[in-house]
């Protein structure tokens, strides 16, 4: 799916700036998108990956970004929503001088966009980018809060399921409750971790084979294929891979009651999520069960953090999933578009 427009997203607000950069030296192709800095600065995570042509790659930046804005604003954050996205080059790369010429672009904007982690991007990624700008976050400190936000995303996620089986499943516990894990990266792995640990029975799916087999082991996992997993026999399904999973394709052959995942953007479109409610399925958007790992960096990058701190603020994740579902029960619409209005209304700078 691609933008109807170079300057936003249908029916969402304009984009206030996109960036396209290049630098031939590295090999750098990147789009840097700010949605809104109405709350703040724009801040979100930095994509590396292969994508089948530009338009797919702007596409997925500005569906990112957008996201970013909703995220942040639900979880009261005072920063806008931005995304990157990097065309990871063809062959070997040099990637330390490809983050460098990246953090440059981000310096070039000025703050207006803070950078972090995301899918293909690591730690060391954003140690490296320190050299050339200030407007990055989620780094190891000596002595101090930061790094790997991956851990604080899967648990905000798990507090969510954790209170969508309770409101939804009628489940005081996980105990027991079946659980589809599709993607077993960083997120993944450590969603699995924590709903092993509350009793819950998992089937896992994920492009690397040795993945699923230390989940069979560790976890006593159950595998299933990555072309099925979407369809396992389930209470929970939990999207942990890349977005527009949800679609007109597989949403008819879903039977989990309770949908929440690590994936950003896992509806394609709106009327997914409509078709979702109708089908008696109900989904926690992921923006807002997944900003864990912002709150984290965000914490981080201003000075606040400390573990025991930031958890029990990602833990609190559960009760807007509460809340949302409350909001349901009153409102004549489903939970996807009810989210969309409520963040919406916060997208405004903070009192």
């Amino acid at each position: 799916m691609n933008p109807t427009s170079l300057f936003g997203l249908p029916d969402q607000t304009a984009h206030e700036r996109v960036l396209l950069a290049t630098d031939p030296a590295t090999g750098l192709q990147a789009i840097l998108a700010v949605h809104s800095t109405a709350r703040g600065p724009a801040f979100g995570g930095c994509r590396l990956w292969h994508y089948d042509s530009d338009l797919h790659a702007l596409n997925d930046a500005l569906r990112l970004s957008q996201g970013m804005s909703l995220k942040n604003a639900l979880a009261d954050l005072p920063f806008g929503g931005g995304k990157a996205v990097i065309l990871k080059p063809p062959g070997a790369f040099d990637r330390p001088a490809l983050f460098a010429a990246f953090g440059r672009a981000v310096q070039s904007l000025g703050g207006a966009y803070i950078t972090a982690e995301d899918v293909g991007t690591t730690t060391a990624d954003m140690r490296g980018m320190q050299a050339v700008t200030p407007f990055v976050s989620g780094i190891p400190r000596e002595g101090a809060f930061g790094g790997d936000p991956s851990p604080k995303t899967a648990w905000g996620v798990f507090v969510s399921i954790q209170a969508g089986a309770r409101m939804v499943l009628g489940r005081s516990s996980l105990e027991g409750v079946r659980v589809a894990l599709q993607g077993l990266g960083a997120v993944g792995w450590h969603l699995a971790e924590f709903l092993h640990a509350a009793g819950a029975r998992l089937v896992v799916a994920d492009v690397d084979a040795d993945k699923v087999a230390r989940a069979v082991v560790q976890f006593g996992a159950t595998p299933a294929h990555v072309a099925e997993i979407l369809a396992a026999e389930v209470d929970v399904l939990a999207p942990c891979a890349l977005g527009a999973s949800l679609n007109e394709k597989t949403v008819p052959n879903i039977r989990a009651r309770l949908i929440a995942g690590a994936a950003n953007n896992q509806l394609a479109t709106p009327t997914d999520g409509d078709a979702l409610q109708a089908r008696g399925i109900c989904y926690l958007p992921d923006y807002l069960v997944n900003a864990g790992g912002i709150i984290s960096v965000a914490r981080e990058y201003r000075g606040e953090g400390e573990e025991g701190a930031v958890m029990a603020e990602v833990s609190r994740i559960a009760e807007r999933v509460e809340e949302l579902l409350q909001r349901v029960q009153t409102a004549d619409s489903t939970p996807a578009r009810v989210a969309d209005d409520w963040a919406r209304s916060k997208l405004v700078k903070p009192a």
